[in-house]
């Protein structure tokens, strides 16, 4: 009854039941996992908690990721938005959040994967200092990670969310979408403006690849996770303006999952293109990963 697969099926049963986005998607789970409203509203108040700790975490100025890549610039960026910064209080605290939780993930530290753990700064990023900045309450923030859990959703039935399968665009791309439709729901806007901000925020990323340094989710993951970040409130902003995507949410995400198949292996996840071969990188997996090697 309350099953979706495309964005069509989302919007189209928000207006017959008159439903939240994010209502829809506990209904829906409510269908597939057989569990009561209350133990999944629960286990998602459970993943925001997880969330705020990791920004907490992960904004330690002495954190040090596994391969020592990243860590402490999330809380660099912190004190740059204290003292003076470009692009807002707001914008700059979800890119430092966002930063934080990728940092931490590095550092072997436990956090959401929303989608996935290369990507899972994105989505906690925007809802927690939206929460702060915008006196959202915690259970904005639960119904914000429904709204964007139901564009995940459907980007796993029609696409793919594996970097391995489909690049960045796939980890990042879709984190960003979910992460701008959980930004239009928390300012008001409908499930049809959360579907356009997410098409907007995909298609800003599309061709992205996956070429993580030495094969770890480091460099250029955790910078990636600020950056898409940055994207995603820029996206929410732009549909609630009543900006629409000329190009509709499902046949973005069609697109996205054909690039993936058009990509060589090189650039899904196997550190043997694009960033994980430039020169730097490669003295950096010689020197650190394999210090016994006679070169």
């Amino acid at each position: 009854m309350y099953q979706f697969r495309n964005g069509v099926e989302l919007i189209s049963l928000c207006m017959q039941y008159e439903i939240d986005i994010w209502e829809l998607m506990v209904r829906c789970e409510m269908e597939e996992s057989g569990w009561p409203r209350q133990q999944i509203w629960d286990a998602m108040q459970d993943n925001l908690q997880v969330m705020q700790e990791a920004i907490i975490n992960g904004l330690n100025p002495n954190l040090k990721s596994i391969g020592g890549l990243v860590g402490g610039n999330a809380n660099r960026l912190q004190l740059r938005r204290e003292r003076d910064n470009l692009c807002g209080n707001t914008m700059l605290k979800a890119i430092a959040y966002a930063l934080a939780v990728s940092e931490f993930n590095a550092a072997m530290g436990k956090i959401v994967a929303a989608p996935t753990a290369g990507a899972s700064g994105i989505l906690p990023g925007i809802i927690v200092a939206l929460m702060e900045d915008r006196n959202y309450t915690r259970e904005d923030g639960v119904k914000a990670l429904f709204a964007g859990g139901a564009i995940g959703k459907i980007i796993a039935a029609n696409a793919t969310l594996s970097g391995a399968e489909g690049g960045c665009q796939a980890e990042c791309g879709s984190a960003a979408a979910m992460a701008a439709a959980a930004a239009v729901y928390l300012e008001g806007g409908n499930a049809e403006i959360s579907l356009e901000a997410a098409a907007i925020a995909l298609k800003g990323l599309l061709g992205l690849v996956c070429d993580p340094v030495a094969g770890l989710v480091e460099v250029p993951c955790s910078k990636r996770n600020g950056t898409a970040a940055a994207n995603a409130l820029a996206s929410a902003d732009m549909a609630l303006a009543g900006i629409k995507s000329y190009i509709p949410f499902d046949e973005v995400v069609d697109a996205m999952y054909r690039i993936g198949r058009l990509m060589p292996a090189d650039l899904r996840e196997t550190a043997a293109g694009g960033c994980a071969i430039t020169p730097t990188a490669l003295r950096y997996a010689e020197q650190a990963l394999m210090p016994n090697n006679p070169k």
